[in-house]
């Protein structure tokens, strides 16, 4: 059991906090920023004096990652709004309202929408609250010190369960020896993962919090879009690649402590220097150089197909099919198009699918290898003290699957984030095909090349679909400014000797600024 926060005996969905001093007040503010955000509530109550204000500015400064922010009472303004990098936050102190109108004339149903709401004396709310809350009672704890206080908290609705992650969490940190640690929200990806760096003074940890994922509508043969893409639903297959990658000698983190059912784990901290430089961010060439050897290594080797997770629990990847790819370039039709307003028929579309299936088959019987797909700068990190291989930190690789060795090569090679320049990609690739004909003397540079314009125009239609959903599904806008770099990928893949049909479609449909004509 987390020494932090404790079950209350008898009641499920209720957890006490022993708050000795002003400073574990605070410490609680800082810890509940790094777990909840944008669209959860605080119903933060007690008596005058408790430390409600107290506790929410602790939790707004840790949020806004600004220690000395200002942050007044909103006592006599009744709301006060921010707007942070990770979203907005709205501090209410509803002391003074004194009937429904009041409520009303605040706008109060609207005021926490898409922001992280904490509400001092919600019981002035008169019911109005939001169901999916947690309420956070304080009250004061005299027989354990003179200014100490206890902290009750009881988790309604959906609220509940991420409460009781956060009990599961913290008692996990402990375990791995981390619970002095400072929590520090990280910037996630565009999953539903979420990451907090736990800080102490001689070393650091990451927890991942990744929950398992429900099943999404059925879009094709009945199965939903993540199954038919074969992405990861639980923390299974991450634990599975973590450990085949350490197996191999490569610097994938270590996993310290791990709560695989709850989808919970604290892993070593690779750091945070990557292989990009500058604003805007550009390439650089000898950490490029080394995650590009990794590849070329790793695509030498007799990799296993099954791999471990736990005591007789093992994991079969599963190959990354036609019907996997297919469904993913699908995204371009059902996303960027109509983002471009772009209408496409039946026949349009199953021309589509038919130019594809012919472009696909001969790279998907090719001998296949682990795709960790997504391989790319956001997911490397440069490790300067380490030798040889071991230089290049992997992470979020959870999605592997078998399938072809070019995949992985154009997702560095045409970095989805950074500008890379062709000259510079032709270089990298270069590297690659070296390093495989010195390995194997039979490496058809001719044919991989046919197979790396395929994946790359593959990869690109998928992002460009990605992307665009992101923004439109998601309201993650950032996204789209990747936008004409994925289309000048696309472009350059295209212009493959081999892949001419494909390119005349593209070229009938997409607006000839598209493919940089």
């Amino acid at each position: 059991m987390s020494g932090f926060i404790q079950r209350v005996a008898g009641q499920p969905l209720a957890f006490q906090v022993e708050l000795p001093d002003v400073a574990a007040t605070d410490r609680l503010g800082r810890r509940l920023a790094a777990w909840f955000g944008t669209g959860d509530t605080f119903a933060l109550a007690g008596d005058l004096g408790s430390g409600k204000t107290e506790l929410a500015r602790a939790l707004i400064r840790a949020y806004a990652g600004e220690p000395l922010l200002d942050v007044p009472s909103p006592t006599f303004p009744l709301i006060v709004s921010y707007d942070f990098p990770r979203g907005r936050v709205v501090h209410a102190d509803l002391y003074r309202i004194t009937g429904e109108d009041e409520l009303d004339e605040i706008g109060w149903d609207e005021v926490g929408d898409d922001a992280l709401l904490l509400v001092e004396w919600p019981d002035r709310a008169d019911g109005r609250l939001p169901a999916d809350r947690i309420d956070l009672v304080l009250y004061m704890a005299p027989e354990i010190g003179p200014d100490a206080r206890v902290a009750v908290l009881t988790g309604h609705g959906a609220a509940a369960a991420r409460l009781s992650r956060l009990h599961i969490a913290e008692g996990l940190i402990e375990v791995a020896g981390f619970d002095p640690a400072e929590r520090v929200h990280l910037q996630g990806d565009a999953s539903s993962r979420s990451y907090t760096r736990l800080v102490m003074a001689e070393r650091s940890a990451i927890l991942m919090n990744a929950p398992a994922q429900p099943d999404g509508p059925p879009v094709h043969r009945g199965l939903p879009y993540s199954r038919l893409v074969h992405l990861a639903e639980d923390v299974k297959p991450f634990v599975a690649m973590d450990r085949a990658l350490l197996a191999q000698g490569l610097s994938a983190p270590t996993i310290y402590a791990a709560d695989i059912d709850a989808g919970l784990l604290v892993l070593e901290d690779l750091g945070r220097e990557g292989v990009v430089t500058g604003d805007p961010p550009q390439p650089i060439r000898e950490r490029y150089e080394a995650a590009m050897g990794v590849l070329a290594a790793l695509h030498t080797r007799t990799l296993p197909q099954t791999l471990h997770v736990a005591p007789r629990v093992e994991r079969t990847l599963a190959r990354y099919d036609v019907a996997a790819m297919l469904a993913e370039i699908d995204l371009m039709l059902d996303w960027y198009l109509p983002w471009r307003n772009i209408k496409l028929d039946g026949v349009v579309r199953e021309e589509f699918h038919l130019l594809w299936r012919s472009a696909l088959n001969p790279v998907l019987a090719e001998p296949s290898t682990w795709v960790l797909r997504d391989y790319h700068s956001p997911n490397l990190i440069w490790l300067d003290g380490r030798e040889g291989l071991r230089r290049v930190g992997l992470i979020d690789f959870q999605d592997a699957v078998l399938g072809p060795a070019a995949y992985d090569v154009v997702s560095l090679a045409q970095d989805a984030r950074i500008d890379m320049p062709e000259q510079m990609e032709l270089h990298l690739v270069g590297l690659y095909a070296k390093a495989r004909r010195e390995a194997d003397p039979t490496f058809d540079v001719r044919s991989f090349a046919r197979s790396y314009a395929v994946m790359g125009a593959q990869r690109a239609s998928k992002i460009l679909g990605i992307f665009t959903r992101l923004d439109r599904r998601d309201g993650k806008p950032q996204y789209l400014k990747h936008l004409p770099r994925i289309r000048r990928y696309l472009a350059r893949c295209l212009g493959h000797q081999e892949l001419g049909s494909l390119r005349t479609w593209y070229e009938s449909v997409l607006p000839a600024k598209d493919l940089g004509q």
